[in-house]
């Protein structure tokens, strides 16, 4: 009897095309154009590959699916702020607003998500109106959603704002009051802005006394050899058109800075999240989606390789996940 032979693994796309070589970001004003450039192009795609909820999942179970994880990690987000029920919240960096539809609907709260891409703003407002069963809601304008008994409940808007404008946006001409929030939740956005310092300033002038600013995001670990940076760093910094990565304990130091006291200091649950990415390399193994990548030109093809980089980084431990939580006394 002919023995049959073992059939080879299939290859993943990714592995068919090259890896970028690292190039260094232009200046802050192009890496901004650049991102915004991205997600009005991608943001469908992410739509499709990952649902609302654009971000990491917190896998409590090997069983869970990545939509029960991404309502895993706002849970626990919400756990370790205390968020009151019915808050005032800004979510910073929404994408197509999928925390910020959460927060209103399971949390009754107010909500204005703000994004810098047009494009999320009117996936988020269409998404909106079909889960509040009415029309899409002018930008900038709140969506209502109904509570058990039927009366008003949470609410949500969303603006086409760039996040380092926001102080200026909620500060409206002099003589006025500045509108405040209960809170500043900002969830994978932070690692995107290049001016950290201001967002945690205007983060301060915009939360009440006693408000909450919420944050999740990435990171990279302490002490890390120059080696390590090239290996595992660069390649997320570019794929993912981030300026340098911080160090948690960085985040900490600009926090108090800006007036911030930490409710809670940072958690690393890295080895929780990082089941997200193996996920994200298996949904991207359309030849046609990389296709699409390659005609977009090297950004496309750099972000998809940097799926690869973000495995690696968790695997080595160089890269990291971690939430925390600040008060404004």
């Amino acid at each position: 009897m002919a023995q049959h032979e073992a059939s080879s693994p299939q290859l993943h796309p990714g592995d068919q095309h090259e890896i970028p070589s690292v190039e260094a970001h232009g200046s802050f004003d192009s890496l901004k154009d650049r991102i915004k450039t991205h997600y009005e192009i991608a943001s469908d795609y992410y739509y499709s590959l990952w649902g609302q909820h654009i971000h990491h999942g917190l896998f409590k179970s090997a069983h869970e699916t990545k939509e029960q994880a991404q309502v895993n990690l706002i849970n626990y987000l919400l756990e370790i702020s205390a968020l009151p029920a019915s808050a005032k919240v800004l979510d910073v960096g929404c994408g197509v607003g999928g925390t910020s539809r959460f927060l209103a609907r399971e949390r009754g709260c107010t909500v204005t998500g703000i994004t810098i891409s047009g494009r999320q703003v009117e996936i988020a407002r269409q998404v909106t109106a079909t889960e509040t069963g009415g029309s899409a809601p002018s930008p900038g304008s709140f969506a209502r959603y109904a509570d058990e008994a039927g009366r008003g409940g949470g609410r949500v808007r969303f603006l086409e704002l760039d996040a380092e404008k926001m102080l200026d946006h909620f500060r409206p001409a002099a003589g006025d009051e500045t509108e405040t929030f209960d809170c500043v939740w900002i969830s994978e956005a932070l690692s995107h802005l290049p001016n950290k310092e201001l967002f945690f300033s205007s983060s301060f002038s915009l939360v009440k006394s006693g408000g909450l600013l919420v944050i999740a995001d990435w990171f990279k670990a302490p002490v890390l050899s120059p080696e390590q940076e090239s290996a595992d760093i660069k390649p997320i910094e570019d794929g993912m058109l981030l300026p340098r990565l911080y160090t948690a304990d960085e985040y900490v130091a600009l926090a108090a800075q800006a007036g911030f006291r930490a409710r809670k200091e940072p958690v690393d649950i890295s080895k929780d999240v990082a089941k997200t990415w193996d996920i994200s390399w298996s949904l991207v193994s359309s030849p046609s989606l990389w296709a699409f990548a390659i005609s977009q030109g090297r950004d496309g093809l750099a972000f998809l390789q940097a799926f690869r980089a973000m495995r690696r980084g968790y695997a080595n431990e160089t890269f990291r996940y971690a939430v925390m939580c600040f008060e404004k006394p």
